[in-house]
């Protein structure tokens, strides 16, 4: 069966809109853009096989298709703006089997102006084709959570902004047969800003967060409790978590190289949310301190070293610093995650704990950087030696919390 849909780039973005796709019934094709990390896990790839997705490496089929998503991954740039090159070459590679009538959507974390500039240029160049004229162009943000069982593809909201209006309704047109509701913005520069403030506002609101957790600490305040009591408000107020850092796909936009403007607030929460491996390092060795020991020599246990609970993807995750910090304290780092068969750091491996509760009785000290479900973190607040909980999620006084 010919596919309807093709999907360029299978990584954190690309990957859950095929699922959501071939759920729908829709036959679809994916094409990589490069090495991409994915999100689902190799049971759901199988299912997704099972169910007729097809990966294709040859780009002919990409012209075959009614509907092409660009997803390719975007990621941070030298000069604090976004690296765009795996957009651009996805671009380059449907210009060349692009057709008349076919409805090409952006999905990709983009600076504004990106749709209607550089990749209309790129499709129009490389196709013959006019946008808005003989084919569809629109912008859609992607508004993926990974391992979300509560928010999925087909009951989150989509955002459409179209070059044109028959552009937003072709491309509302395909989402529709995927999720329950299609939100019509302006047109793409409205769509993609919706992603930058999407992205923002929650680093934002956790460097927020992760400043009260060490004003909190240096006061002898429980921030948890003061969590607990604050989400009871049922307005003005959305709940957010501390941790050692925020990792992802997304990240926070600086639009200087793009537009010549900062978002200080969102520069700002960079900087903060940046600092959090060290912090976490610097109580971990004051903890060994108060305890007797140095950490120069300490045996230090990392739980959970992926950017997300539940997730084997390492992508931006804080582990890799805080490892990275403790070696050079002179600590000796092993870790354990039920996601990551082995975990390299400096280009040398870290040596990975087969018994959880043997090596955290084993362990100087346990950090506890990611909550997995497999955790029972009662069992292990005992069975540690000393136990650091960045996430706030071991019982009232088992643990040292962040």
């Amino acid at each position: 069966m010919p596919a309807d849909l093709a999907v360029i780039g299978l990584g954190p973005f690309g990957l859950p809109l095929a699922q959501a796709a071939v759920a729908a019934g829709i036959p679809t094709v994916g094409y990589r853009t490069g090495p991409e990390p994915g999100s689902l896990s190799p049971a759901e790839q199988r299912r997704m096989l099972a169910q007729g997705f097809r990966v294709t490496t040859s780009a002919t089929e990409l012209g075959r298709v009614r509907t092409a998503v660009i997803c390719a991954p975007t990621a941070p740039a030298a000069d604090g703006g976004l690296d765009l090159g795996q957009v651009e070459s996805a671009a380059r590679t449907l210009a060349a089997q692009l057709r008349p009538h076919t409805t090409v959507i952006l999905e990709s974390p983009v600076p504004p102006g990106t749709t209607e500039g550089p990749l209309l240029r790129l499709l129009e160049s490389g196709s013959g084709l006019r946008a808005g004229r003989d084919f569809h162009l629109a912008h859609c943000p992607s508004r993926v959570d990974p391992g979300n069982r509560d928010h999925t593809p087909a009951n989150t909201p989509k955002v459409i902004g179209g070059l044109t209006p028959a552009c937003t309704e072709s491309a509302a047109a395909f989402y529709g047969r995927i999720t329950d509701k299609v939100v019509r913005a302006r047109g793409p520069r409205e769509a993609e800003t919706v992603q930058l403030l999407e992205t923002n506002f929650r680093h934002v609101n956790i460097a927020l967060v992760n400043e009260m957790a060490a004003l909190c600490h240096d006061l002898g305040i429980d921030l948890w409790d003061v969590l607990r009591c604050a989400e009871t408000k049922p307005f003005g107020f959305l709940a957010f978590r501390p941790g050692p850092g925020v990792g992802g796909h997304t990240v926070p936009q600086d639009l200087t190289a793009h537009a010549g403007r900062t978002l200080r607030m969102a520069e700002l929460a960079q900087e903060v949310n940046g600092r959090m491996p060290r912090y976490v390092v610097q109580r971990a060795a004051a903890l060994l301190n108060e305890h007797g020991k140095s950490a120069r020599g300490a045996r230090v246990l990392l739980l959970g070293v992926t950017y997300k609970a539940d997730l084997s993807d390492l992508q931006g995750s804080p582990a890799q610093e805080i490892a990275v910090r403790l070696m050079e304290l002179g600590a000796s780092v092993s870790y354990h995650d039920p996601h990551v068969p082995s975990w390299n750091v400096l280009d040398r491996p870290v040596p990975r704990a087969d018994s959880l509760y043997e090596a955290a009785a084993d362990a100087d000290l346990t950090i506890l950087l990611q909550q997995h479900r497999t955790y029972d973190l009662q069992g292990l607040s005992v069975k540690a030696q000393l136990l650091l909980d960045t996430r706030g999620a071991t019982p009232t006084g088992a643990a040292h919390r962040l």
